[in-house]
C-alpha cells in the first residue's frame, strides 16, 4: 500500500476588516480626546439613490453585535452586519474647501451615486 501525504493547504491571510489613514488616526486621536470615553461604531444601513450608506455613530462601549477594529493604536467599532460590505476598507479624513469629513475607500464597491453619499456592491 502506497501512502502520499499532501503538504497542509497554506492560507491566503484575509486583508484587514478596515484600516485608519494617517490623516484619519489624526482626527479621531482629536476626537477621542474630546469624546468623554465614547467609542465610533462605523455600520452600513440601507438608503440613498445607490441603496447602501456608510453610518457613523458615537456609543459608550462596544455591543454584542461589534467587531473590535485597532489601528494605529485606535479602536474603532464595526457593526458585524456590515463586516462583509467594509472587508479591506480604509477610512480616511478629508479637508476640502468647503468641507471636511471621513471617506471610505471600499474595494467592495461596485458604484456610487453621483453626489457620492451611497454606494452599491
Amino acid at each position: 500500500m502506497s501512502t502520499t501525504t499532501e503538504a497542509p493547504k497554506t492560507r491566503r491571510a484575509l486583508p484587514p476588516l478596515m484600516s485608519l489613514s494617517n490623516t484619519a488616526a489624526e482626527r479621531l486621536r482629536a476626537l477621542y480626546a474630546k469624546g468623554e470615553g465614547k467609542m465610533l461604531r462605523v455600520s452600513v444601513s440601507t438608503k440613498g439613490c445607490s441603496g447602501m450608506s456608510y453610518q457613523m455613530d458615537w456609543v459608550d462601549a462596544a455591543g454584542p453585535g461589534d467587531e473590535v477594529v485597532t489601528d494605529k493604536g485606535l479602536t474603532v467599532l464595526v457593526d458585524r452586519k456590515a463586516t462583509l460590505f467594509l472587508i479591506g476598507t480604509v477610512m480616511d479624513y478629508e479637508r476640502k474647501a468647503m468641507s471636511a469629513g471621513f471617506t471610505f475607500t471600499n474595494p467592495n464597491e461596485k458604484g456610487r451615486c453621483g453626489c457620492g453619499e451611497s454606494f452599491h456592491i
